[in-house]
């Protein structure tokens, strides 16, 4: 299970936010679950399905 300990804010336009609200509501999703979804996505969709590996390697170079 990820870390859920960063914050992400951002501004929506208030009808984009309740279609999006409500399309949630129908996949009985929160808004918070299915921005998560998408962020994977996108990162999986630039970095590759071992972004999350990459991710930990680059961490640890840093480290070094």
């Amino acid at each position: 299970m990820e870390q859920r300990t960063a914050r992400l804010t951002l501004l929506i336009d208030p009808r984009k936010k309740a279609i999006f609200e409500a399309l949630c509501a129908k996949e009985d999703v929160t808004p918070s679950q299915k921005v998560r979804q998408f962020i994977r996505d996108y990162i999986e969709q630039q970095m590759g399905p071992d972004w999350l590996q990459q991710a930990i390697e680059q961490e640890g170079q840093q480290e070094e």
